[in-house]
């Protein structure tokens, strides 16, 4: 095992001894740790990369899974370039005008959202979804509704609550935190073709490292939450497992018109987050700026004072923990730090561009911030996830509010940990750009 091997899995207990200190000293809450659930959660993880990084069986599914992805991406091109010409074809084609986030990214968020869509229309998704759920109920002593929970959020978003929505009334508290977590620790299939189209040209091998940070991100999701927000009570669907909730459209073609409809949705929410929250951040920027400008002279001092110099200060021993090295951990840090306030998206494309212009010295601190990013922790997402849940659940309204920060937190966890579980396996010979 090679030195930053070695500190990645080093930092899964550091990770998770810092989640219970968060968890007894600052929240105050009892002692109680879910072993099956931790020992399970981590060890699932462990197998699953194992399987990915060094098994040449798994090398190949990984690689083949990748190429499939691609080839589905480049005809979730097609559409576009239909609509708006030359401005959605992709850098590196003759008539490319460079990346346009717009034109070029947003529409196959529509196009995988119509896809999920048809698989869950024709019982594919819903079959996979209980066969996870069945897993981490079995295994992990958690309730079932939290387990569909989890296991809708390896392949949706927001929508994952759906399928629950019987059982949201009568949650207990941690249960709401475990809910929230996975939905922000996790992200949903149509945003992940965003994230892939925009890091595939710099990064050829990104979709099989983001549908692998996927499924790594549910356990991981799992065992965070329970340390934040232990379980005191017993939940009315402990150890049971419990079926998916949902309307099935009348026919295919209303599954691909709804499955449409809602990745447009997306496609505007992320728009006005990305305008709205970017605009007040450089606003922010300016204010607290001037002030640092003035601080750093009087003190003689050099400090980055703007949100995103601050946030990478924050996470900067974070990013040692999973296993960053050193000489690219301040750039990296800054990226991972920014996501809670720009959203993963940003966050994406400041990855992208760190690699084209070279400002990465390893591979490994790509590969393994790829997974540290892959996920919905930010503060819109929480806003976005809390107002989702109690719109399904109304009387539950301040119940899921305050547990809305600590899920936050445990998301954060949740994707570091993830991250640590990849940084763990990868070495220069396994899996690289290409």
């Amino acid at each position: 095992m090679q030195l930053y091997n070695f500190i990645s899995f080093a930092g899964i207990f550091i990770l998770l001894t810092f989640a219970w200190l968060i968890s007894r000293f600052v929240f105050g809450n009892r002692d109680i740790i879910n072993w099956p659930l931790t020992c399970w959660s981590i060890g699932l993880q462990i197998l699953f990369a194992l399987f990915i990084f060094i098994v040449p069986a798994g090398i190949k599914l990984f690689q083949a899974i990748n190429d499939f992805a691609v080839i589905v991406l480049s005809t979730a091109s097609d559409g576009a370039k239909f609509v708006f010409g030359t401005l959605a074809a992709p850098p590196g084609t003759e008539e490319s005008l460079g990346f346009i986030l717009a034109f070029q990214a947003f529409p196959t968020i529509i196009f995988f959202s119509a896809l999920v869509s048809i698989l869950y229309y024709y019982n594919i998704l819903p079959f996979i979804i209980r066969q996870f759920a069945k897993l981490f109920t079995r295994l992990m002593k958690i309730s079932g509704a939290e387990a569909l929970c989890a296991a809708s959020n390896i392949f949706v978003g927001v929508e994952s609550a759906f399928t629950i929505k019987p059982y949201i009334q009568k949650m207990t508290r941690s249960e709401l935190c475990t809910i929230l977590t996975a939905g922000m620790a996790t992200v949903a299939s149509n945003v992940l073709a965003l994230y892939v189209f925009t890091l595939y040209t710099q990064f050829p091998s990104i979709a099989g490292h983001l549908i692998s940070a996927s499924f790594l991100s549910a356990p991981a999701a799992l065992v965070m939450s329970k340390i934040l927000f232990p379980e005191t009570k017993t939940p009315k669907t402990l150890g049971k497992v419990v079926d998916i909730h949902y309307e099935k459209d009348a026919s295919i073609f209303e599954a691909i018109i709804n499955g449409a409809t809602s990745g447009l949705k997306v496609v505007f929410s992320i728009v006005a987050l990305l305008i709205a929250v970017l605009g007040l951040v450089a606003l922010i920027d300016l204010a607290i700026g001037g002030v640092g400008s003035k601080l750093n002279i009087w003190m003689e001092i050099t400090i980055d004072w703007s949100l995103k110099g601050l946030l990478g200060y924050l996470f900067y021993p974070f990013t040692l923990i999973i296993g960053i090295p050193i000489e690219d951990a301040k750039i990296i840090s800054q990226i991972i730090g920014e996501r809670i306030i720009l959203t993963e998206v940003a966050s994406y494309q400041d990855l992208a561009t760190a690699i084209s212009n070279g400002k990465l010295i390893h591979a490994r601190s790509a590969v393994v911030t790829s997974y540290a990013l892959c996920g919905f922790a930010h503060v819109a997402s929480m806003a976005i996830f809390v107002g989702g849940i109690t719109a399904l659940a109304p009387k539950r309204t301040t119940a899921i509010s305050k547990v809305a920060f600590k899920a936050l937190i445990a998301a954060t966890l949740a994707c570091l940990l993830t991250a640590c579980i990849a940084g763990t396996f990868f070495t220069n010979t396994s899996i690289l750009f290409g």
